[in-house]
């Protein structure tokens, strides 16, 4: 019995040493080829220069899914999407729990697959529950997907759901969340309920140049010709052109649904 407690311990000793050998030999692949070769790289002026790392890196282990990630992203800020889903596909598959939500943002703000994007998050949900990618929780992108999809029903649903559970988190949801809920209720025709979310957005972001500019056609819907909503135009295209608009990082690749183009 002594005798197999011992070998017991030594198994697992060995086990752990060589998960923790594997994951050594994993990260020294990443630093080799990520960070001190192909981070080093504008891709966009070599792009192959820059995929070159990554495949020296995908030859010594194809399965770090992490190598597939960074492989597909260029791609997408090259609009180049199919060539950059593939290798995203094979990430998820790796490593489904890091990668599944990122493959559904990634269709959600750059691909424009909004069916997709809504199947993947609600799979996210169901595996792991509600949780963020890129600062916003799945349930903000599935609204966001059904707004695009002009399901307005649902993307209010899901849009004040997400602003619920923020409030009770963090006793604010974030201006982006509110800016969406409330050209939700425009395009649902309830006016007055919009307004009231533009200017919650506004005591956050009080130059946000697009909340200003659905303000005004708000106030405009419930009275024609309304001097506050032309001064509010103004202003909007004032803010707009000092830069005060939608400042999530991925805006430089890719224009978010009701950006104002003016």
């Amino acid at each position: 019995m002594i005798k197999f407690v011992y070998f017991l311990s030594f198994l697992t000793l060995f086990t752990c040493n060589a998960q923790n050998d594997q994951k050594s030999r994993k990260d020294q692949i990443i630093q080799e080829h990520i960070y001190d070769c192909a981070d080093k790289i504008n891709f966009y002026k070599n792009l192959d220069e820059y995929q070159e790392c990554i495949d020296e890196g995908i030859k010594k282990d194809s399965t770090i899914a992490y190598l597939w990630q960074q492989k597909a992203m260029p791609y997408f800020k090259l609009k180049q999407y199919e060539t950059g889903m593939k290798h995203l596909d094979k990430a998820v598959i790796l490593d489904s729990k890091r990668y599944l939500a990122y493959r559904a943002f990634i269709k959600c703000i750059f691909v424009k697959d909004y069916k997709d994007a809504i199947i993947d998050f609600q799979e996210c949900i169901n595996n792991y529950g509600d949780s963020f990618e890129m600062d916003h929780s799945y349930t903000f992108y599935i609204g966001l997907s059904h707004l695009q999809l002009k399901d307005f029903i649902k993307a209010e649903s899901s849009f004040e759901e997400t602003i619920s559970n923020q409030k009770k988190m963090f006793s604010e949801a974030h201006h982006l969340d509110l800016f969406y809920l409330g050209v939700t209720k425009y395009e649902l025709g309830k006016y007055q309920e919009a307004i009231t979310i533009f200017d919650e957005a506004l005591n956050q972001y009080p130059k946000f140049s697009d909340v200003i500019y659905y303000k005004a056609l708000a106030l405009n819907k419930i009275n024609d010709n309304n001097l506050e909503s032309s001064k509010l135009l103004k202003l909007a295209k004032e803010y707009a052109s000092k830069g005060f608009t939608i400042n999530e990082d991925n805006a430089i690749y890719e224009d978010y649904p009701y950006k104002v183009k003016w």
